[in-house]
């Protein structure tokens, strides 16, 4: 099992120089986990301190959000098979995938992270997990832009995919950055 945990991440290119330089971007891989495993914190300052209950309606809505999150992340780690990475940087000879959930968006599995913290914050009702949606937002935002660049140097046909396709969330300033 480990060393197969091995294989994978040289497969990916996670090096220790690399976690030194953040030469494949693993300092993004590193903030989104940091803000991924945040969303374990629990709300603050919680409702009840103000006198305020969390209408269950809007709880709900966030347990759907996030089950529509994980199917969105599932169909598109399915899609991308063998050519999935964390890293920003494609994987070497890895084939262009723009069918299924990348015919949606460019990075379902980023908007399937965001869906999920979208969904925590509804569930709890919390200001911390807002913060965390955003500054989540705003660290896949720069990832993808990384991501992007190197997509179009190894794939002649990325700009054309990256023009008529929305990147993160559509139509979202600063998640869906068509024909800049």
């Amino acid at each position: 099992m480990l060393d197969h945990l091995k294989q994978r991440m040289q497969r990916w290119g996670f090096t220790w120089e690399g976690l030194r330089d953040n030469r494949r971007g693993e300092w993004w891989v590193l903030a989104q986990m940091a803000l991924i495993a945040a969303h374990a914190l629990p709300a603050a300052p919680a409702l009840s301190e103000f006198g305020l209950h969390w209408p269950m309606a809007l709880r709900l809505s966030g347990a759907i959000v996030v089950v529509i999150g994980l199917a969105v992340g599932a169909q598109g780690a399915l899609n991308l098979g063998d050519s999935l990475s964390p890293l920003p940087e494609p994987i070497p000879g890895a084939a262009l995938v723009t069918e299924g959930a990348y015919g949606r968006c460019r990075h379902p599995l980023y908007q399937s992270l965001l869906l999920c913290s979208l969904g925590v914050v509804l569930l709890l009702g919390s200001l911390l997990h807002l913060g965390l949606l955003v500054a989540l937002a705003v660290v896949l935002g720069f990832k993808a832009r990384r991501e992007e660049q190197r997509l179009c140097e190894s794939h002649p046909d990325y700009p054309t995919y990256r023009q008529s396709t929305p990147a993160i969330i559509p139509h979202l300033p600063g998640l869906d950055w068509r024909g800049s």
